[in-house]
């Protein structure tokens, strides 16, 4: 299995840019999910779906995964405090997984729980292995990665 790799595939160089695409790709994804819930569904249309859905507190889950992900989001993209941001995205999307979507099944147009998922284990390895060297965080000195 090792030959099938390329050399490439195990630099350092390959994981950071590895990480820039996860970074941004998941991170493009919270922003909008962020906005949409600030912008089109408002604060309150959010919190009272949450309610409808079963959620605790639905008044401050609202604002909270609001910000997460939007915020969350933004600090992705840029690679500032990315275990933070990875981690509390962790937690909503582990919350939305348990809560809401996993008794629905796999399919998302189902109500399933693939998109979260799929979010979720972005954001675990991110968490784990750090921003990577094509960020804020390594430019300010507070990443490390696994090399």
């Amino acid at each position: 299995m090792r030959k099938l790799l390329s050399p490439a595939a195990n630099s350092p160089a390959a994981t950071d840019l590895a990480l820039l695409i996860s970074r941004v790709a998941l991170g493009v994804i919270l922003v909008a999910h962020g906005w949409q819930k600030f912008s089109t569904f408002t604060i309150a249309g959010t919190a009272a779906s949450f309610g409808d859905m079963g959620i605790p507190a639905p008044d401050a889950a609202a604002v909270f995964v609001t910000a997460v992900e939007a915020i969350g989001g933004v600090a992705l993209i840029l690679g500032v405090l990315t275990p933070i941001a990875a981690v509390l995205n962790v937690i909503t999307l582990l919350g939305a997984l348990v809560l809401v979507h996993a008794e629905n099944g796999v399919f998302v147009d189902q109500g399933g729980f693939e998109l979260v998922l799929a979010l979720f284990a972005g954001l675990a390895v991110i968490t784990m292995l750090g921003a990577g060297r094509i960020s804020v965080d390594a430019l300010l000195g507070r990443t490390a990665t696994a090399q």
